[in-house]
This record gives C-alpha cells, structure tokens and sequence, in this order.
C-alpha cells in the first residue's frame, strides 16, 4: 500500500511540475487577448483549449500530490 502511495506521489509530482512549466505567463495571455485570442480565453472553448486542459491537469495534479502526501504520512 505504502509503494502504491509513493508512486502515485511521483507521478503527481511530475505532473505537476510538467504542466506548471509548460503554461505561458500572464502576459502572454493579455498580448494573446489584444491579438484574437480572446475567445479561447475568456470564451466558452477555454476548458477545450490546450491552456485549459494545462490548468485542469496543475489543478487535478496539485490535488492528487497533497491527497497522497497526507495519506503517507498519515500511514507511517
């Protein structure tokens, strides 16, 4: 169970660490916004976009590490 735990632990972890690196900085969305790209920010296809699905994954990820690190030390 321990093992189990540890695993998930380090995928989660480099999860999350691929899809914080991998999002552009805020001021790349703004000069994005003024270019055209305002519909995929603010518009309804966010969350189908690949920024949306990066932040679902940092989300999803950041959940999953702090879940498994209080269960592990929880078990030893």
């Amino acid at each position: 169970m321990k093992i189990a735990i540890m695993i998930l632990l380090i995928l989660a972890s480099l999860v999350l660490i691929a899809s914080i690196l991998l999002q552009s900085g805020k001021e790349a969305g703004m000069s994005g916004s003024i270019a055209g790209g305002a519909e995929s920010i603010w518009g309804k296809n966010k969350g189908r976009s690949f920024e949306g699905k990066l932040e679902k994954a940092t989300t999803i990820s950041a959940i999953i590490f702090v879940v498994a690190s209080l269960i592990l030390v929880a078990i030893q």
